[in-house]
């Protein structure tokens, strides 16, 4: 499979791994009308048809480790578990942020919930792997703490009118934070120790974690949509535009390409698992970007809403360089 171990490639997979995280869920913008549930199927067939084809080029390919087929064969069942419940979770999590974009927009669920994560889940992985230089780690998640904070502040000015539904978008996105943030050290476990697999075949067993939970969890939000909506309806999938369909699958093809690029650069010996998904998920930064310069989802906010979004893109951006150069002075 190949490894990159020089920082600086390592450095544009992890950027690679933001630029996608950041922009898969504009897909599903580009599917107006589009119930989330039932897009949410082709997204399901996206990652398992990218997990394929990056483990069958990239995995099998280069001098490092085992090849995709051989290191699959090869996993212990304890890491196999491990891998599958990291993607049970992730699952679970994206469901509830794909929920929370409907109802609050690119610019507000993902600076909330993914900027929770990326506190959550660089603090765990920092823990069960130390790398990077931890002043420079922890004073830039603290920054991206004060983000969200006024991101939060930002949409509440901005839905000063819906005050229940500024709560529900941002009670939302902070629980799936809170279980996106929990999923990562479950994959980096999966990839530790003797029998493990690598990345590309970690991220195989991941994508059918997500896949075998994405049949209960959201077949219940189809009966039970969290935006107050009439239940979902499989009929509304199958007379969906084909193009729909298309986006969706894109949208998985996507966010496993980030994946991927994200778990082959934490198995890089100078970045490790807490640098890799902090700097992942600077995707907040790049989604927030699509909101409001794409969307224009706060075309129509005060201008103290504004004020308030200007100052969570400069704490962002200056909380995910301290994260990126973390690793040069450990």
């Amino acid at each position: 499979m190949y490894q990159p171990e020089v920082y600086g490639i390592a450095l544009s997979f992890m950027i690679l791994s933001m630029l996608c995280w950041g922009s898969w869920a504009n897909t599903l913008k580009l599917c107006p009308g589009y119930r989330f549930q039932l897009f949410y199927w082709d997204y399901v067939i996206g990652l398992l048809a990218g997990a394929l084809a990056w483990g069958l080029t990239l995995g099998s390919s280069g001098g490092s480790g085992k090849a995709f087929l051989a290191d699959i064969a090869q996993a212990s069942f304890h890491h196999i578990v491990l891998a599958v419940a990291g993607g049970v979770i992730f699952n679970i999590a994206n469901l509830l942020l794909v929920a929370a974009i409907d109802i609050a927009g690119l610019a507000v669920a993902f600076p909330i919930g993914i900027g929770l994560a990326l506190v959550i889940g660089a603090v765990s992985s920092y823990l069960i792997s130390p790398k990077g230089n931890p002043l420079l780690l922890f004073g830039g998640i603290a920054l991206v703490v004060a983000a969200i904070i006024f991101d939060a502040i930002a949409y509440r000015l901005r839905e000063a009118t819906r005050p229940a539904m500024s709560r529900r978008g941002i009670v939302i996105s902070l629980i799936a934070g809170i279980l996106m943030g929990c999923f990562y050290p479950f994959v980096s476990k999966a990839m530790t120790g003797d029998d493990a697999p690598g990345p590309y075949a970690a991220v195989l067993f991941f994508v059918v974690g997500v896949a075998l939970s994405s049949i209960p969890v959201n077949y219940l939000l189809m009966k039970m949509p969290l935006d107050g909506r009439a239940p979902a309806s499989m009929d509304g999938y199958w007379h969906a535009a084909g193009s729909w369909h298309l986006w969706g699958v894109m949208g998985g093809v996507i966010w496993c390409t980030g994946a991927i690029a994200n778990f082959v650069a934490s198995q890089a010996h100078i970045v490790g698992p807490a640098v890799s998904y902090s700097i992942g998920q600077g995707a907040t930064m790049i989604s927030a970007c699509w909101g409001v310069f794409v969307w224009k989802e706060f075309t129509e906010a005060p201008s103290r809403s504004k004020i308030f979004l200007a100052w969570m893109f400069v704490l962002f951006l200056s909380g995910l360089t301290a994260i990126a150069v973390a690793p040069l002075f450990q």
